[in-house]
Parts: structure tokens; sequence; C-alpha cells
């Protein structure tokens, strides 16, 4: 089956925080990373079958905005079928830490 990135970035924890939370439990997805991208902003990005990582983004994106207080998200973005270059190079490959949450 095709595998998908999805990643959310907000503005601010409270939204990432709400979006990764609504995107691990809206689908079958896996969290593969979250981190800080620059002044007070944030990203999560899940991986997954591409079908269950648009219903993933498509929770996440809602929880962001509506369910944080004064919610913003910045950006978002799906990758169906990433490259393997690509995920040597960014944080969104399969890792040991998520392996047993791998989905």
């Amino acid at each position: 089956m095709p595998v998908a990135v999805g990643v959310i970035q907000t503005d601010g924890f409270p939204p990432v925080l709400a979006a990764a939370d609504a995107m691990v439990k809206a689908a079958s997805v896996t969290l593969v990373s979250f981190d800080k991208a620059e002044r007070g902003q944030f990203f999560v990005a899940v991986r997954g079958v591409v079908s269950e990582v648009e219903r993933s983004m498509e929770a996440g994106i809602e929880a962001a905005e509506k369910q944080a207080y004064n919610g913003k998200v910045l950006t978002h973005y799906m990758i169906p079928n990433p490259p393997d270059n690509l995920e040597a190079v960014m944080p969104i490959a399969y890792s040991d830490e998520v392996e047993q949450f791998r989905v």
C-alpha cells in the first residue's frame, strides 16, 4: 500500500498538541516527528496509508484551529509516497523510537 507523510505547522504549542492528539486518534497513523519550527511555531508529522493520512490531517487541522484557544494553522502538506532520499534528509522516517507504535 502507498504510504504518505502529512505535516501540520502551527503558531504556538497548544494548537500543535491538539492537532497531534486528534491526528493519531482519528486514523491509523504513526506520529514520526515533532519539533519547533521557528519563533514559537511547531510542527508535527505523521506517516501511514494515504487515505488514513488524509483523514488524520483533516482532524488535526480542525482540532488545531477549533479546540485550541486562538489556535492557528500556519501551513499543512501531505506527500503521498515520499522518495527514500526525502526520508534520508528530513525527519519523517520511522525511527526506532516510534517503531513500536507503527501501524
